[in-house]
């Protein structure tokens, strides 16, 4: 049976582990301060081009979210993101749990525009109900829709004007920044936002996320933050390996690229067999709607979400490639849904 559940079922690129193998005698400085780390951090701002920002290499895309945005904000503020947001819907009240409502808006395609903040912002007006300060997003989002650069632009003049911080969850920022159309780069997610990170878990790393901080009121204790949410490793070394080899040679990106093209390989299949989706998503997440009965047998072969029910006959399914998703297994599914 093939997954297509998700896009770190497998393990790490050979190139990540042959590293951790090969550095595994040397003996380094613990907790983020070994040459590993230092290495990566140099790499991500070169990239970036901005060695004014902080960056906090962290183990998972959860534990990053609630470190961030619990050390952010004030006991007496809040969150809004999309209602199919990470934070609201699959992080188990994480940031709930830190002391932080997080306020949903309606959103079909996954994204948040001005308008909807705004009337979340109208309604929280005074001291009886939560300060709204911070905008969470995802890019892409959790129906692996992007923002454009225009869209982020838009969203970070509008938050700056109302003094609310926006945040990015980056869990599948590759995948974004290898979208032709949004014309998005590494710079540009910094310049239109105050903290953002580059995800490693789901981009061919065995663990790991980098947190950009840009906004200088962001950064203070941070390090003290990370510690006490138990997000600083002692073998910090581990991630910044990982990091290490990602930012070699463009790695990052042609992974993010082969996982894309699987996507798009699996959309033009299914749409030469005329089946419609759910959202119109360009980067490593398709949303088939198909016939239940379709979706029994092939479950027989093929491992996937069923996302939402559509109707008493058919339901919508997910289907995530990855950095290391076979092409003859994309094929295969193609074959199977048309036979």
């Amino acid at each position: 049976m093939y997954s297509f559940k998700n896009d770190y079922s497998e393990g790490a690129h050979p190139q990540i582990l042959n590293a951790l193998v090969e550095s595994n005698m040397e003996q380094e400085e613990g907790y983020g301060n070994d040459s590993h780390t230092e290495n990566a951090i140099f790499q991500i701002k070169k990239l970036i081009g901005n060695e004014n920002i902080d960056v906090h290499l962290i183990s998972g895309g959860t534990q990053t979210n609630l470190t961030a945005i619990s050390a952010f904000l004030r006991p007496h503020e809040a969150c809004i993101c999309a209602n199919t947001g990470h934070i609201a819907v699959h992080e188990t009240g994480a940031i709930e749990y830190t002391g932080h409502k997080v306020i949903t808006v309606d959103s079909e395609d996954g994204k948040i525009i001005p308008e909807k903040v705004q009337q979340v912002l109208n309604f929280h007006a005074d001291e009886h109900l939560v300060k709204p300060k911070l905008v969470y997003i995802s890019n892409p989002t959790e129906l692996g829709t992007v923002y454009s650069k225009e869209e982020l632009k838009i969203l970070s003049e509008f938050c700056k004007s109302n003094n609310l911080i926006l945040y990015v969850d980056g869990a599948r920022l590759g995948s974004a920044l290898c979208i032709k159309e949004a014309n998005l780069t590494l710079s540009d997610m910094c310049n239109f936002t105050d903290a953002f990170f580059i995800g490693g878990t789901k981009n061919g790393a065995l663990i790991g996320e980098a947190l950009v901080i840009k906004n200088e009121n962001l950064k203070e204790d941070f390090r003290f933050l990370q510690k006490q949410k138990g997000a600083l490793l002692a073998k910090g070394r581990l991630l910044g390996i990982q990091f290490e080899e990602l930012f070699k040679d463009n790695l990052y990106f042609e992974l993010a690229r082969h996982a894309n093209e699987m996507a798009k390989l699996l959309r033009e299949g299914l749409k030469e067999a005329n089946f419609k989706f759910l959202v119109d998503s360009p980067t490593n997440q398709t949303f088939p709607i198909l016939e239940n009965k379709l979706i029994e047998s092939l479950e027989n072969k093929f491992s996937f979400e069923i996302w939402k029910s559509i109707d008493d006959n058919s339901s919508a399914i997910r289907l995530v490639t990855s950095w290391a998703t076979k092409k003859e297994a994309v094929l295969e599914f193609i074959e199977e849904v048309k036979k």
